[in-house]
């Protein structure tokens, strides 16, 4: 089959996690902050919805749109000249639908220490050209970012794919 396309897990049909992960870094500039003199809760907000869709899309490979965010906690503030990271993955896929967590953090620049500003989960649907449900042609193969995890040896076509269940929500 010579014409098969193949993801760069080298499997038709398969995704793994690590091929949805993508990564951002900005610095916390005047523009950003709010009369509190923090980090506007809105502009964290585009920036983990773009990553959120990026994520999707290297997944789905086809359009997307997001359809709901959930569980949008701001655990830390940032502020003026703060370095935010981003890194956002798929978690979970459904029929047309996708589950994308997205982790900040604030990075002290003298020590790397990392501190958590926000965590995230988005629901990012896969729409057709007249932006409609469609869909998602691929699966979500079961591995940790760390490159663990079951089948990786074995991996069966998406029509055949066991579905990871959504992560329970902690408040940590």
């Amino acid at each position: 089959m010579a014409d098969e396309k193949h993801t760069t897990s080298g499997w038709r049909g398969i995704k793994h996690v690590s091929e949805t992960h993508v990564s951002a870094s900005h610095l916390v500039r005047n523009e950003d902050i709010n009369g509190a003199h923090r980090l506007f809760g809105g502009r964290l907000m585009e920036w983990i919805d773009e990553l959120a869709g990026i994520a999707a899309r290297r997944h789905s490979g086809a359009a997307i749109t997001t359809a709901a965010v959930d569980t949008l906690e701001f655990k830390h503030p940032a502020l003026l000249n703060d370095i935010i990271f981003i890194d956002a993955w798929v978690t979970h896929v459904e029929r047309t639908s996708m589950e994308v967590r997205v982790d900040s953090y604030v990075e002290e620049p003298a020590t790397g220490e990392r501190r958590m500003v926000n965590h995230a989960y988005l629901t990012e649907v896969c729409v057709d050209e007249d932006g409609h449900p469609t869909p998602v042609p691929c699966g979500n193969h079961r591995e940790r970012l760390d490159g663990t995890g079951d089948g990786l040896e074995n991996p069966v076509p998406c029509s055949k794919l066991l579905w990871d269940k959504p992560r329970a929500r902690t408040n940590n």
